[in-house]
């Protein structure tokens, strides 16, 4: 079941993008990156605080067990089948915290200037699609 989550996740977000006015939408996609850039500071200053950054990785288990399938004539055959799940495991991995207090330098200059390229293009939204 776990493998159809971001399936559902991303039919969600299709559903509720169709709600969306034409306004709504452009104002979304001009802070689109700001708010990848406002996900990696957060990912970043999370990392410095703990001191070490955290992996998600995904691990495979496979359970081995004895299905039953009835034919067509009624009778019913056993058969050795797999059960797969994929589980996401988290892991702690050490960093260079001079380079990550860097990376989050970088990333705060970039979004001073994304903020004030999102209110150029949000105001050009409003300007184009007047509610």
């Amino acid at each position: 079941m776990r493998r159809f989550v971001p399936a559902a996740v991303l039919l969600s977000a299709l559903a509720l993008s169709a709600c969306q006015t034409p306004r709504e939408s452009c104002i979304s996609s001009a802070s689109r990156e700001l708010r990848t850039v406002d996900s990696l500071i957060r990912e970043t200053q999370g990392n410095l605080s703990r001191g070490y950054a955290i992996v998600t990785e995904q691990r495979i288990d496979v359970d081995r067990r004895i299905c039953e399938v009835e034919l067509e004539d009624g009778t019913e055959r056993q058969y050795f089948c797999d059960d797969t799940d994929v589980i996401d495991v988290e892991r702690p991995v050490a960093i260079d915290l001079s380079a990550e207090q860097a990376k989050l330098d970088s990333l705060l200059e970039r979004r001073v200037s994304l903020a004030a390229e999102r209110e150029a293009r949000v105001q050009a939204c409003v300007a184009t699609y007047p509610e």
